[in-house]
């Protein structure tokens, strides 16, 4: 049978998503660009053997708009015969990407396949594509009639479901700022990232090589000084229970960022004479209930340990994208994970969260943590807006 393997992955650093952030002054079809091109190099494929490229972006209007993906092919320099696809499954669009060229290759279709991500959140800001509009319909509105919620009282909602504490959210935050920190001091990082010249506040193009939001020094007692993040009088009026945990300290903030990764099948990678570094073992993709939204890693991940014939337990090492520490503690509540193998090397608490590029962000340290620890499997799980989630396990090679 025909296998879907990952060649390699990589990933641009992760800018502050905001003016003045340090990939702020790079177009996100030029950062998109820099992730391909960089796994193009990485590899040596000859980039006219690639049969498409998938990837994932959430704010698909202004700059990151028409089928961005072509343009950061073209950017990248792959030849103009080489077709791509813009897919938006929220948060997970680059892991769904990943999914969608795996299927490619298990189906014949593809032989290799380039998929990947970008978010420029300082250039196209969170929400820009629905902005002023009704994106729901009535059709939602009458099913929901009490209506649905931004993510920030979901997460809200989440804490109180499972009894999580400002103090419990507040530590898993800072752990996660500690892991990055160590991560990074200890080169753990070097193989994921390719660094990249940016505009300086000045124009002139510099360095950018780390993560801009990791904070070293991070402690409980400073995230315990910030303040709730969505309390409203709206939803006090509706949820008046809440005690209004969430802030800025233990979500993700918004960045700038691109990732891609290099998927053959086996036999094509022996052809191109090429080095697998893992198999794309098993995907699953679910919805849940749309109110809590970010609760459906808990049904992906129990969803693909079946399809997959595993149980937790042969699970080496976990990626969970820490949209907010409630989402991740509630996961690790309901599937008794151990936390020592969740987010290794910190998560996107800390390191940042440029939506299209996530997947594809945690799909490459995924590979790199089983590398790092000689774990065979690993399993990387999405919250997405609207009660989806994506969840896919590999097998390192």
């Amino acid at each position: 049978m025909t296998d879907a393997v990952i060649v390699d992955a990589v990933r641009t650093p992760i800018g502050k998503g905001k003016p003045g952030g340090a990939l702020s002054g790079v177009h996100p079809v030029d950062l998109h660009a820099h992730a391909i091109r960089s796994l193009v190099e990485r590899t040596g494929i000859d980039p006219a053997r690639v049969d498409d490229v998938i990837s994932g972006a959430v704010g698909q209007i202004g700059e990151q708009s028409s089928n961005t993906a072509r343009w950061a092919a073209l950017a990248a320099g792959l030849p103009e015969s080489v077709p791509a696809v813009t897919v938006d499954r929220q948060c997970g669009s680059s892991q769904q990407a990943i999914h969608f060229a795996a299927q490619g290759v298990l189906s014949g279709v593809y032989d290799v396949v380039i998929a990947s991500g970008v978010e420029s959140m300082s250039r196209v800001p969170i929400g820009s594509q629905t902005a002023g509009k009704d994106f729901l319909g009535p059709g939602v509105a009458r099913r929901y009639p009490e209506g649905l919620v931004p993510q920030g009282i979901s997460a809200e909602l989440i804490a109180r479901r499972w009894g999580l504490s400002r103090e419990q959210l507040d530590t898993f935050a800072a752990e996660s700022h500690h892991r990055a920190a160590a991560a990074w001091a200890d080169g753990r990082f070097d193989g994921e990232v390719s660094p990249l010249k940016a505009p300086g506040p000045d124009g002139v193009p510099v360095p950018v090589g780390t993560d801009e939001s990791v904070r070293p020094g991070t402690t409980v007692e400073v995230l315990a000084g910030l303040r709730p993040a969505f309390r409203a009088e709206l939803w006090e009026q509706r949820f008046g229970d809440l005690t209004w945990n969430i802030t800025a300290g233990n979500s993700s903030p918004v960045n700038d960022g691109a990732s891609a990764v290099l998927i053959t099948s086996s036999e094509a990678a022996t052809a191109l004479g090429l080095r697998p570094r893992a198999r794309l073992h098993t995907f699953a993709v679910t919805g849940d209930d749309p109110l809590y939204m970010l609760t459906g890693i808990i049904p992906a991940t129990r969803k693909v340990l079946d399809r997959a014939g595993l149980a937790l337990a042969d699970i080496d090492a976990f990626e969970v994208n820490e949209a907010f520490t409630s989402v991740v503690l509630a996961w690790l509540a309901e599937t008794g994970a151990d936390p020592a193998k969740v987010n290794v090397n910190g998560g996107a608490t800390a390191l940042g969260h440029p939506l299209g590029a996530s997947g594809g962000r945690l799909m490459t340290t995924l590979l790199s943590v089983l590398e790092q620890t000689g774990g065979r499997y690993g399993l990387q799980t999405m919250c997405e807006a609207g009660g989806l989630a994506n969840a896919t396990i590999v097998e390192r090679l």
